[in-house]
C-alpha cells in the first residue's frame, strides 16, 4: 500500500475532497475531515474511527494498524503504517472512518 493508493482509496468516496492541515494532506465529507496522509510522517496514514472499530483493527492487522498517541488515540485515531497494510483492511478502515462524518444525504450511506 502506498500513499497514492491511500488517496485513491479516499477519493474514491462520495463526496471526498482532499484539502489540507498543517500541511498534510487530509480528506473530507461534509467538510469534516475522516483521513489524513502523512502522519505523524510519510509513509503512515491516520483514520478516525470509533474506540471499538480501532480496537479491532488493531487486533486484526497489528503491523498495520495502531493507535495514535495521547487522548486522540483514545478517541479512536488509529494511525497506518501503509507499507505494512493490505489494500483490504486500509478500505474498510477508511469506509469506517468516512461513515462517522459523512452527512446522511450523501449517496451510499446507509
Amino acid at each position: 500500500m502506498t500513499s497514492e493508493d491511500f488517496r485513491q482509496i479516499a477519493l474514491g468516496l462520495p463526496g471526498v475532497s482532499e484539502s489540507a492541515h498543517m500541511g498534510r494532506p487530509d480528506f473530507r465529507v461534509g467538510g469534516k475531515v475522516f483521513a489524513t496522509l502523512g502522519y505523524p510522517r510519510a509513509g503512515w496514514g491516520m483514520v478516525k474511527l470509533s474506540a471499538e472499530e480501532q480496537r479491532l483493527f488493531v487486533q486484526t492487522e497489528p503491523a498495520a494498524f495502531m493507535p495514535v498517541k495521547g487522548a486522540w488515540g483514545r478517541r479512536g485515531g488509529t494511525s497506518v503504517l501503509l507499507e505494512a497494510a493490505r489494500e483490504a483492511a486500509v478500505y474498510d478502515a477508511l469506509r469506517a472512518a468516512w461513515r462517522r462524518v459523512a452527512p446522511k444525504g450523501i449517496a451510499g450511506r446507509p
